[in-house]
Parts: structure tokens; C-alpha cells; sequence
């Protein structure tokens, strides 16, 4: 058994002793504490298989995420945050991403850029570019395709830099190619430009 098997065991362990010491604390008659312990066990098992499975039932996920299609368009509620966050796929990696409308170009993390094998220009020279938080250096690619809810932009120009953190970002250059966009009650509706 590895050492993080074995913490979890115990964990487990401990989680089940905690309710069962309490019920032979009261001195309660033995059928209904026996009663009440299989349904802790019961409870804990289950509790154990959704957290074995939730790869496969990250699924249901999409019932309960904050974007939704409906029609032609894609409907993303406002997060806790303030902010609109996407469920984005960028030449086959799915990213959540931050739509911002005062970034002029869409900018990805590094590690993004490379889970989605894009390949930054050659040029010797960096592009410097102006952020919230001050002049960055980035180097700049081209997204074959980035996807959000029914809307797919071709052929998208990026900039990445370390300097960005874990953080992506849709920018303007992804939204002015919508049909349009807007705030209404708190979601932001991207519409697809007529096809």
C-alpha cells in the first residue's frame, strides 16, 4: 500500500470510528446502533464510489454549468467572481478560459499553448505588449481553431508568455468576429455572425 493509500485509509477510518464512538458513548440497545452503524457504512460507501468515479461522471457537469447553447446561441452566467468564465477548446484542448473585452487579443498560458502544440513565431524579438498589470513580453501563434459554446473562430491569433500565469483569456480579436455580444442579467450571450 503506497503512503497516499494509506493516509486515505485511515482517513476513512477515522471518519468512520468518529460516528460510531458516539453511538456506544449513549449506551444505546444494540439492534438500533447496529441499524444506525450500516447506514453510516451504507453512506460512506457511497460517498466512496462517486469519489472513485468522478472522472466518468464529470458528465453530469454539463447539466449544471454555467454555459449553456441555446439555439445558435452560447448563454455563460456571471461567476462569483464578477467575471465570465468559458468552457473553451483550443485546437482540441479544453481550457476555461476568462472572457475579457479590454484584452485586445486572446492570450494563453503557456502551458496551454503547449497542450494545444502551438507553435509561437520564430522571430528573434519578442512582441511587447500592454496588460493590467504592466508590459509584458509574449511571443505570438495562430489557434487553427477556438471554440466556444455553438461559435468556432478559424485561424485565431494568440499571444503567450510565461508572465501570464495559469490564467487564458478570450479577447476582443475572438469576440469581434461574433454576430454580437452582450450583458443581460448577469450572462453574457455570444450570438454567431449569419451564415
Amino acid at each position: 500500500m503506497t503512503g497516499d493509500r494509506a493516509a486515505q485509509f485511515a482517513l476513512y477510518a477515522v471518519m468512520l470510528i468518529l460516528p460510531l464512538s458516539a453511538l456506544v458513548a449513549r449506551r444505546l440497545p444494540l439492534k438500533p446502533v447496529l441499524k444506525m452503524a450500516l447506514a453510516w457504512v451504507a453512506i460512506f460507501a457511497v460517498g466512496l464510489l462517486i469519489a472513485s468515479q468522478r472522472d466518468r461522471l464529470s458528465g453530469l457537469k454539463s447539466m449544471f454549468s454555467d454555459q449553456q447553447v441555446s439555439g445558435t446561441e452560447t448563454r455563460i452566467r456571471m461567476a462569483e467572481d464578477g467575471h465570465f468564465w468559458a468552457d473553451v477548446d483550443i485546437d482540441g484542448v479544453c481550457r476555461r478560459m476568462l472572457i475579457d473585452s479590454g484584452a485586445t487579443t486572446t492570450a494563453l498560458s503557456a502551458a496551454t499553448a503547449k497542450a494545444a502544440s502551438l507553435n509561437s513565431d520564430e522571430s528573434p524579438f519578442p512582441a511587447i505588449i500592454e496588460t493590467a498589470n504592466g508590459t509584458v513580453s509574449a511571443r505570438t501563434a495562430t489557434a487553427k481553431s477556438v471554440t466556444i459554446g455553438t461559435i468556432t473562430a478559424t485561424n485565431l491569433g494568440i499571444v503567450t508568455s510565461p508572465a501570464f500565469g495559469e490564467t487564458d483569456v478570450i479577447g476582443m480579436n475572438f469576440l469581434s468576429r461574433l454576430g454580437s455580444w452582450r450583458v443581460e442579467n448577469a450572462t453574457l450571450i455570444l450570438t454567431p455572425t449569419n451564415q
